[in-house]
């Protein structure tokens, strides 16, 4: 039985061809993906540490920064060599022609002492003392700057100013390497630039021949309570286990959407191996005939899987390990910090090989299992050789009930408000168009076929006979679609209507034409002053909050409060002013106030102006009860908080200034600050939404592979059925039917699968979203489902249209033998 498996795999190499290419797919995208990602931690394990080479031990804030002076404490510890601050954060630099130099930059405080600096210079030195700057190599040959020019730098604390350029770093595939320019100053300077009041972590660097154990305890002890003192080994751990967190989560994503097409493919294989057998039942009845038993045929059947997918497989990691490089030289390009090169370790291609061959193996179980039921002497007659079986009402009742519970799962998650449902609502659904597929799916052919037979008439009434035939192989054929565009769908949908969502809530929120926001971080602490002093400019509010005593104190400008109120229970807006305060509903009647009542904030007195409702949603995460919000105008907020800053200020301009006036003057402000962005309206929806395009695009790019796997599966199917109907072919050819017609019948063969999969897959992912969305209605915000038709309508037409073009192998296998030829086939 072997040496016939083999030979049998050899004589029908070419039938096995397209079920294999699915196989191929989805093992090379697991496998490309774990050879990247295996390549990016084996580079993440190297570059850990980069910047303590020199570090014996560190000293980490825990909830407060680590002020100057203990860094000075520190350093004057017996056994200490060298000690000095360190912190990141963000900042900016103007470039030579004055503008900002695209690109979050990371700013950081480098050590003056020698024996803790671990920076790679490139060109000059590193700083030795206020007034000094460093910068990447790449950002200094961009721009045109030259070493012992001065460099303006920027950032939340305050406008840029001039730093005489020393040196040039290479700070590339490091954690400091997020695609934008690295600024490095000393501690004094990185503190006043960004703002901060002390630093992230003390690097020490120990005197020679001192115990480790001893240091850590008199360093502690210098500390204090709060901060915490890390060895080597423990910084060393903590950036792998940092630089390798993210990958596991990347790595996850990828593997998830690797998962769908592996799934896509076992639908595919699985159809095919029932074809193919269905197609040898003739066969598999002469060798149950001349004494072959239904477990060494059951056997054979799996072997012939087994190594059909073991080949598959194969070739799979070859491909993965091409698109592993390919991958590495796209981010290369985007300037993306990913890089490590190709590692291609026994793990990645022993599990790729067994999950291909798994996969292959156990879709071929149950068509194999019912391939040896059939009884020698009926599997001699013609009625044998094409099985039509339909669905049993098990199966119908099973799929109605599991389709139904996902509805209700899907109607039902608003009203739980439980994330779960949605999800667990999307599966069932899908469960139950695989159960109840065999009758749906040929109905919906027929539907769809309708307006074909009026158009193509007889060769589309073929067509639609060939279809339905076999419910079965129909249905499965879709379902493997369904997948694919329910996803790619649901996505779509979701994003268009997040949007959508995003901007209604920017239309309700923002009253001004013109926003200022920070690019990575907070605004400026004297940037909101400045602009205020400029006499074009009537409104100048700078949106910050903070949360004291168990309520959200919110700065507001009286005159932009009334756009997010819907109603005034007590008072009158028009009093509003300093030294009062709006209190929302929820707060007062908590309280007991009303207008005219006097509250309390941080010590200060404020009268009650007015009790207001706000039925917009509360900030995310926040643990203040909804409602428990007081409203003050910017200046009695400053007071309160005086180092709170917010990340977006609106602006209007001045009464009888024009709008041009107003931005010319806001930009001649903006000139000196690179770490802001000045946006009208529909730029700062345009920047809100862009995050969301990206990442449609990058889930429809993932998905884009599962999709053509189940649009191999329709090829596969098509192309075997004409392998099974070549005598039916041939007498139609012999009674007139025409080599155009015969593509045209097989062309509209294959759209009707393609159509029917893409129609269920874009009404599954359209409910799911519409669930999702209706979810994030109840917890808060303006979200309703959006239809992109236009969009939706692409993805049908590219259905379509991949259908049309996997029908032309089997339409030129149809006619590529003579009829009298195709007659005699046996």
């Amino acid at each position: 039985m072997i040496r016939l498996t083999l030979r049998s795999l050899r004589a029908e190499a070419l039938r096995l061809l397209l079920s294999a290419l699915a196989i191929v797919l989805g093992v090379a995208f697991v496998a490309g993906t774990l050879i990247f990602v295996d390549g990016m931690r084996a580079g993440a394990y190297e570059r850990a540490g980069t910047f303590d080479r020199h570090t014996d031990l560190g000293v980490y804030a825990e909830s407060e920064a680590l002020p100057p002076a203990l860094v000075d404490r520190v350093r004057a510890v017996d056994g200490v060599a060298a000690a000095a601050g360190e912190l990141t954060g963000s900042g900016g630099v103007l470039g030579a022609d004055g503008r900002p130099v695209l690109g979050y930059a990371v700013l950081a405080a480098i050590p003056v002492e020698p024996a803790l600096r671990s920076y790679d210079v490139v060109a000059g030195r590193l700083p030795d003392r206020p007034g000094e700057v460093v910068l990447d190599a790449p950002t200094v040959a961009a721009e045109g700057f030259t070493l012992g020019a001065p460099v303006r730098v920027g950032g939340a604390g305050g406008a840029a100013r001039p730093y005489t350029l020393v040196g040039t770093v290479d700070v590339a595939d490091t954690a400091r390497d997020v695609g934008g320019p690295f600024i490095g100053l000393v501690g004094s300077d990185a503190l006043a630039v960004t703002g901060e009041r002390g630093y992230g972590r003390i690097m020490v660097a120990a005197r020679p021949g001192v115990a480790e154990a001893e240091l850590v305890d008199r360093v502690a002890a210098a500390a204090g309570a709060g901060p915490s003192v890390q060895t080597r080994q423990q910084i060393l751990d903590d950036a792998v286990d940092e630089a390798v967190r993210s990958l596991e989560q990347f790595n996850m994503v990828l593997l998830t959407f690797a998962g769908v097409a592996v799934v896509v493919a076992g639908f595919v294989i699985a159809n095919t191996f029932a074809i193919v057998l269905a197609q040898r039942t003739r066969r598999t009845a002469l060798l149950r005939l001349v004494g072959a038993t239904r477990g060494q045929l059951f056997r054979a059947a799996l072997l012939e899987a087994a190594v059909v997918g073991l080949a598959a497989s194969a070739a799979g990691v070859l491909l993965g390990v091409g698109l592993a490089a390919g991958l590495g030289e796209l981010m290369s390009r985007l300037d993306a910090p990913a890089s490590g090169g190709l590692t291609v370790t026994a793990p990645t291609v022993l599990l790729s090989l067994v999950l291909g061959t798994a996969i292959t193996v156990g879709a071929a179980l149950l068509p194999a299992w019912r391939g040896t039921r059939i009884a020698p002497v009926a599997a001699l007659t013609d009625a044998a050789v094409q099985p039509t079986r339909g669905a049993g009402r098990f199966r119908l009742a099973a799929g109605a009930v599991v389709f139904a519970t996902g509805i209700a799962a899907l109607v039902g998650a608003a009203f739980a408000v439980q994330v779960l449902l949605v999800a667990a609502g999307g599966v069932l659904t899908f469960f139950g168009i695989v159960l109840f597929g065999p009758v749906l799916v040929p109905a919906l052919v027929r539907v769809f076929g309708w307006p074909a037979r009026r158009v193509f008439g007889a060769t589309a009434g073929l067509a639609v006979a060939n279809a339905v035939r076999n419910p079965r192989r129909i249905a499965a054929t879709a379902t493997a679609l369904v997948i694919g565009i329910g996803l790619v769908s649901a996505f779509v949908v979701g994003a268009r209507s997040t949007k959508d969502g995003i901007e209604r809530s920017v239309d309700a929120e923002i009253g001004v034409d013109l926003v200022v926001t920070g690019i990575g971080g907070d605004l400026p602490a004297t940037l909101a002053g400045e602009l205020r002093a400029r006499p074009e400019l009537g409104v100048v509010h700078e949106q910050r909050s903070a949360v004291s005593a168990g309520m959200e104190i919110r700065a507001a400008h009286p005159a932009l409060v009334a756009r997010t109120l819907t109603g005034v229970v007590a008072g009158d807006l028009d009093g509003f002013g300093p030294a009062t305060a709006l209190v929302h509903r929820e707060l007062a009647q908590a309280h007991g106030w009303t207008a005219g009542s006097t509250v309390t904030v941080r010590g200060r007195a404020l009268r009650v102006a007015a009790v207001v409702t706000d039925d917009g949603p509360g900030p995310a995460g926040s643990s203040v009860p909804a409602g428990h919000v007081i409203e003050v105008v910017d200046d009695d907020f400053t007071a309160l908080f005086p180092d709170r800053r917010g990340f977006l200020a609106e602006i209007d301009p001045a009464d009888g200034v024009s709008a041009g006036s107003a931005r010319a003057a806001v930009e001649t402000v903006l000139a000196r600050y690179p770490t802001v962005n000045l946006m009208d309206q529909g730029a700062y929806k345009e920047m809100l939404t862009s995050t969301v395009d990206m990442l449609l695009a990058f889930v429809t790019a993932l998905l884009g592979l599962a999709v053509v796997i189940a649009l191999v599966g329709v090829a596969n199917t098509l192309s075997l059925s004409v392998v099974e109907r070549t005598r039916e072919n041939a007498v139609l050819r012999a009674v007139g039917l025409t080599r155009g017609r015969m593509r045209a019948m097989l062309a509209v063969e294959a759209v009707l699968m393609a159509l029917v999969g893409a129609v269920l897959g874009v009404g599954l992912g359209t409910g799911v979203s519409a669930a999702a969305m209706a979810l994030l209605g109840r917890i808060g915000g303006d979200f309703h489902v959006v239809l992109p038709l236009g969009q939706l309508g692409l993805i049908l037409g590219v259905a379509v249209l991949a259908a049309l073009g996997a029908s032309v192998l089997p339409a030129r296998r149809a006619l590529s033998r003579p009829v009298v030829e195709a007659l005699g086939d046996q």
